[in-house]
């Protein structure tokens, strides 16, 4: 886990239907004046640089965002983030999900974030002071605090899956989430692979039977000869309204790549 960057994956096709789809859910939770809390387990550094040298290396920014920013008008929350992003880092910053919930959250808002890349997470704390930044086990950390104060909010799990073992844990901690928080948004991501490796997983998180949680999964070029990832998935309990159509709009974008 620990040699995981997401620099050289940074603002690809699989980030795009992540990205969107989670900017989506917190600008509609902000919608209400009531305070939310925001906790992500898998955080990276929260601004990337495009035209770095980890992102030239991979060109899978260059076939995801820079590729299809069109898609998203000015108004969008997910178009907002990246607006503010560049705001921050210039024109060819991009914003990881830590900031993009910073973007869209409110004073008076909760977030918490853990990172166990030591480089990643004195990058995050840089880039975000004054926010709750756990060098730790993110997992365990969500467990620990839900259900959080704010009781509303949006958890977003975002492994690596370096760690095999990782597609079969996932589906027993959201499960063990919900118990502890059953009002909350959680998110999971997960790539789809060449060789099959989530299929497993996405039957038991079917399994769970969790009412109104919604699968959506996204297909897209690989963004080179021979790469693996082929697609894009995100498991939603509690998604706010109107998220599922927002999904099934961007399925057609991503249809016609």
């Amino acid at each position: 886990m620990l040699s995981y960057q997401h620099a050289y994956h940074a603002g690809n096709l699989a980030d795009v239907h992540k990205h969107a789809l989670l900017a989506l859910a917190l600008d509609y939770l902000a919608q209400k004046p009531k305070p939310l809390s925001y906790i992500e387990t898998h955080s990276g550094r929260a601004l990337y640089d495009l035209s770095g040298a980890e992102a030239l290396k991979t060109g899978e920014a260059a076939q995801g965002i820079a590729k299809v920013r069109g898609w998203f008008p000015d108004d969008h929350p997910y178009a907002r983030a990246l607006k503010a992003a560049q705001a921050r880092g210039g024109a060819t910053a991009y914003p990881g999900s830590p900031l993009i919930a910073q973007s869209l959250l409110r004073e008076g808002d909760s977030i918490h974030l853990a990172e166990l890349h030591p480089q990643e997470a004195e990058a995050l704390r840089h880039a975000l002071p004054g926010v709750d930044v756990r060098k730790a086990d993110g997992p365990q950390m969500a467990l620990s605090l839900c259900p959080p104060e704010p009781r509303r909010g949006l958890l977003l799990i975002d492994p690596a899956y370096e760690v095999k073992t990782e597609y079969a844990a996932m589906p027993k901690l959201i499960a063990q989430l919900h118990r502890k928080w059953n009002v909350g948004v959680i998110m999971l991501w997960y790539p789809i692979l060449v060789n099959g490796a989530q299929r497993d997983m996405a039957r038991a998180l079917d399994a769970l039977d969790l009412d109104g949680a919604i699968r959506h999964e996204v297909r897209f070029p690989p963004a080179r000869e021979g790469h693996g990832m082929v697609g894009s998935g995100l498991y939603v309990v509690n998604p706010p309204w109107g998220w599922e159509d927002a999904a099934h709009d961007l399925s057609t974008r991503f249809a016609a790549l």
